[in-house]
């Protein structure tokens, strides 16, 4: 159904820097999205012009979306002290019972932020993740790394405590080249359908209840990081995990667009830091 013209359930906050290509995949995948209402906030900040929002296939996907009847909103947030500052800054833009923060290199295939709600709200917990897939990566089938996905029960979700050593954090390598491109088929889900499944974290595509994330703090440890940092979101999903739970979905939905990281700096590991771990 188009959800246009109804109050957004979901708010997708994207923090965008470079990459105006990409961005614009981003958002035509966010334009193929049905079902549950949303606006779109998107925060550049590349140096001098805005060039993301002025090239052409931005501004397309813009018009796009709001011919559907979406609010778009384009903001320039500088200058840039890290991740941690410019999603806490976005999440302060936010105001809908649930936001997704989305990677500005992540297609979305038609039916994902749907089915993340349908789950999210079915599960009760904290977020629920789309792991991205490397599409380029389906050749390269990798069983022994998905030895390891545990399925939750129905929807039952239950908090976790994940650090480094624990049992839960060497789930990571299941989110790895196409591993849950693999595992779906695997499963055969139907469409529609959706598994819940325990995560160590997930990156680049996650559905928080935004009331359980603020509770938790969000990003407000910004301020204790230098801007070159990495796995802010990893605090703040392992913080909202021990209280509220958190789950990754079969089938992902989202594709990795494998352009190179504008992350270069990952000198600081903010769950190490925030987390003492």
């Amino acid at each position: 159904m188009d959800a246009s013209g109804d109050d957004p359930v979901v708010d997708v906050l994207i923090t965008s820097f470079g990459r105006p290509a990409e961005l614009a995949v981003t958002l035509s995948g966010l334009a193929a999205q049905e079902g549950v209402p949303f606006r779109v906030i998107v925060s550049d900040q590349t140096e001098g012009e805005a060039e993301s929002f002025l090239q052409p296939a931005v501004s397309a996907m813009v018009r796009v979306l709001r011919a559907q009847g979406r609010e778009v909103h384009l903001e320039r947030h500088l200058p840039r002290r890290g991740l941690a500052e410019h999603r806490h800054y976005l999440l302060d833009l936010a105001n809908a019972p649930f936001v997704l923060f989305l990677d500005n290199d992540v297609w979305l295939e038609p039916g994902s932020l749907d089915r993340m709600y349908r789950a999210l709200r079915a599960a009760g917990c904290g977020f629920v993740g789309s792991a991205v897939q490397g599409l380029s990566y389906l050749p390269d089938s990798r069983p022994h790394e998905r030895s390891g996905l545990s399925l939750w029960p129905g929807d039952e979700v239950s908090p976790e405590r994940i650090r480094p050593g624990s049992e839960g954090f060497a789930r990571w390598p299941l989110h790895n080249a196409a591993n849950l491109a693999h595992a779906a088929a695997e499963l055969a889900i139907p469409p529609g359908g959706w598994r819940l499944y325990r995560v160590a974290w997930v990156g680049g595509c996650v559905l928080f209840d935004r009331a359980a994330l603020v509770e938790c703090g969000g990003f407000d440890f910004w301020d204790q990081l230098p801007p070159g940092h990495a796995g802010e979101d990893v605090a703040a999903q392992w913080r909202v995990m021990e209280r509220y739970g958190g789950a990754g979905i079969i089938p992902s939905g989202a594709v990795h667009l494998e352009a190179p990281t504008t992350v270069t700096d990952r000198a600081i590991d903010a769950a190490h830091v925030i987390l003492g771990q």
